[in-house]
Order: structure tokens, then sequence, then C-alpha cells
């Protein structure tokens, strides 16, 4: 496994950091510890192992209560630290996440989501009107018929 941390860091290829100003990719783990081929490894594992499990509490929290996609990018973020890979698959996310919130500032779109939710709404209103009509306040599990 490359984790690009042995050398100094350089380029990557398909990667443009020229425009972006982003960090450059590689362990940003203290010099102390990179100069030390045995502490950096071991240093790379408790990164790992401490990542894992905030991507693990996060993949638990999906289904059950609990920020999950913001634990498991927490942990995808621990491990961006260290790993060049992680700091790809962040960079990607961010960019995606940029392209997605343009496209919802456009007005276009905007025009349409206001239109779609307030159709959404009306129809709402308009179930809960016949609902209190017919029904009154009562509760449907009180109601007898």
């Amino acid at each position: 496994m490359n984790t690009g941390s042995d050398e100094a860091t350089g380029p990557v290829a398909g990667v443009d950091d020229d425009a972006s100003g982003a960090k450059p990719l590689g362990s940003r783990a203290p010099e102390f510890i990179q100069e030390r081929r045995v502490l950096h490894l071991s240093w790379q594992v408790g990164v790992f192992v401490v990542g894992l499990a905030v991507v693990g509490a996060g993949i638990v929290m999906l289904p059950l209560p609990g920020p999950g996609w913001l634990v498991i990018f927490g942990g995808m973020a621990i491990w961006a630290t260290e790993f060049v890979w992680a700091q790809l698959v962040l960079r990607w996310t961010k960019r995606k996440v940029t392209e997605a919130t343009q496209r919802a500032l456009d007005p276009k779109v905007r025009r349409r989501n206001i239109i779609l939710t307030t159709v959404g709404l009306v129809i709402i209103a308009v179930l809960v009107a016949v609902y209190v009509w017919k029904f009154g306040f009562e509760m449907p599990w009180k109601i007898k018929q």
C-alpha cells in the first residue's frame, strides 16, 4: 500500500493543486515521526485504527439515531491526515458538494423547488382539512363509527 508518506510530497497524476490552493498530498505527521521508519509505520497504523473506529461508528449510526454521514466523513478526515487515497477521496467529495451547491443555487432550480414545496404543502393542508372536517380533532385510534 503506497501512502505517499515516505517521500517528499510531490505531484500526483490526475490532481490539480495549482488552481485550488489545496494542501500538498502526503503525511502530515510531525517531522521527528517521519524521520524514523518504525515510528512512522506505527503512527500510520494508529491513524488507520482510529479512523476505522470512527468510520465504523458512523456506519453503525446510519440506521440508528445519530449523525452517521458526518461521523463517516470525520473518519475520512482522520485518515486524510496520513493517507493520500483518503485525501483524494475528500477532495473529490468537496468538489462534488460544491458543484451540487452551485446547481441548487441556480435560479431555475430554486424556482422549481419552491413551486414543488408549495404544491406539496397545499396538498398536505387539503388532506388535513378533509380529515378535520370529517373526524374533527379526534385521534384516529379514538374514532367511533
